[in-house]
């Protein structure tokens, strides 16, 4: 049998019919940048995610820059070390330095050690929902209110996941989502939002996206361009009202999963909280390289989120972090594995990964 994250075919055939109208009205009305389509995604985005506003922007990376940017983030920024490329890139791109700050066994940033980390030239928290696990945003936010710094969620993995009945991206300044593809609310392309309950914030980033022009061909500030397209905004209107069902069967998939693994010796499986989403299902094991080749032999997919952390990556090494300094986030990236969860993922698909596991093991 194989099996592969396959989530994107199977996702298509489903809602063909709804997808392809919806794609046929926006070519018809000829209005392809921004525009009424995208008016009404950010609206219904908006209303999902308790907030009072939602940019769309062309991707997830941008929606972290364009918050940087939006707040007038030029200092330190504290982050986490194992998160995707984008979170530290984007802290460069918008002129700050990124400070990192290891992590805890949810493999999200450990907000006990944030404060040690905080200097004079600290600005920004940018805290990484990772695979859709919640970071504790209450101690966050204390310590941010504390010290008077901005708060920026990195929670591209983790659109629909909650902390204390609030949806992730409504805690801080601003929120920040990635629709890749692979993403649970994701489009045909890149494309990305930024959540806020600031009034003034979400003008200031409407006016960046649009190389910062307000009105047209008139600049008092330098921006980018950065819009969500209407062909994206149209597809991402009918995938939203299928999020929840999709992220139930998710959390049911991930479910079985973990009863199956939980009491395997050598494997963990991934800590669960009330709220939590999977936009990855985790595994950590010592042996994981051996068990990718394993189960690869065997036609299933898997793959390493993320092989090395960023503090080590070559083009940081300027920053003079060393191998050592965060030795959990190193740890996570020698051991974690992700396996295949998705929605419409059958019993038996998931069956025959386990069995192939429990081989291994």
């Amino acid at each position: 049998m194989k099996v592969e994250f396959i989530e994107l075919k199977r996702q298509h055939q489903l809602i063909k019919k709804e997808i392809n109208t919806a794609i046929q009205n926006v070519l018809d009305s000829g209005n392809f940048i921004l525009g009424e389509e995208v008016k009404r995604f950010e609206e219904e985005l908006a209303g999902y995610c308790g907030v009072k506003y939602a940019v769309g922007v062309a991707s997830g990376s941008d929606a972290l820059f364009l918050s940087l940017k939006a707040l007038d983030v030029k200092g330190e920024v504290i982050t986490t070390p194992f998160s995707f490329f984008a979170t530290a890139g984007a802290i460069f791109r918008a002129g700050a330095r990124p400070v990192f700050v290891d992590i805890g066994e949810d493999y999200n940033i450990n907000p006990d050690k944030i404060e040690r980390a905080i200097t004079k030239k600290t600005e920004a928290i940018i805290p990484v929902h990772l695979y859709g696990m919640p970071c504790n945003m209450q101690k966050i936010m204390e310590i941010a209110k504390k010290h008077n710094l901005k708060v920026i969620e990195d929670a591209a993995q983790a659109l629909g996941t909650e902390f204390n009945g609030k949806k992730m991206g409504s805690f801080g300044d601003t929120g920040c989502l990635s629709f890749f593809p692979t993403k649970n609310l994701g489009c045909f392309g890149d494309g990305g939002a930024i959540l806020t309950n600031n009034d003034g914030l979400a003008e200031k980033i409407r006016t960046l996206r649009v190389h910062g022009a307000k009105p047209k061909y008139f600049h008092k500030i330098i921006g980018i361009n950065s819009r969500l397209d209407a062909l994206q905004a149209a597809v991402l209107r009918v995938k939203l009202c299928f999020l929840e069902k999709w992220n139930k069967q998710r959390k049911e998939a991930a479910e079985f999963y973990n009863s199956s693994l939980r009491n395997l010796k050598n494997i963990s499986c991934p800590v669960y909280v009330d709220g939590r989403t999977y936009n990855l299902y985790t595994i950590r094991t010592k042996n994981r390289d051996e068990l990718k080749e394993y189960l690869t032999k065997n036609e299933i997919g898997s793959e390493i989120y993320y092989p090395l952390p960023l503090h080590l990556q070559e083009c940081y090494s300027f920053l003079g972090y060393k191998k050592g300094d965060f030795p959990e986030a190193e740890k996570a990236c020698q051991e974690v594995l992700s396996i295949p969860l998705f929605p419409g993922i059958t019993k038996e698909e998931q069956e025959y990964v386990v069995s192939k596991i429990k081989e291994f093991v």
